[in-house]
């Protein structure tokens, strides 16, 4: 059984037992709960659902196991040949860790 969720406007398929980096989540500590409720699809063993836009009466239950993980630094460089014109600049994205715990449809 799975199901495709949103997630701070980023999609996910969620099955029970599995991990996800979701975008930072605010205020979540480790170890605890959280319900998402906009579940776009549901699969039980064959059955699918698709909510319009939503499926009425199904969650993801996850729980957050580290609230702050920080992805691959990503180096943005730019420059114009013959002109003189450099830039260096880096970016790290900030995520959050979730476990799935049930699917409940």
């Amino acid at each position: 059984m799975y199901a495709i969720v949103e997630i701070n406007g980023q999609q996910f398929k969620a099955e029970q037992g599995k991990k996800l980096f979701v975008h930072h989540m605010k205020d979540v500590e480790a170890g605890k709960t959280v319900e998402f409720d906009k579940v776009l699809l549901v699969d039980n063993e064959g059955a699918i659902s698709v909510g319009a836009p939503t499926v009425e009466g199904a969650k993801v239950v996850v729980e957050v196991v580290n609230p702050l993980v920080k992805g691959d630094k990503v180096i943005v460089f730019k420059m114009k040949r013959r002109k003189d014109y450099r830039k260096k600049n880096g970016h790290r994205e900030q995520f959050t860790e979730v476990e799935v715990k049930q699917v409940i449809a």
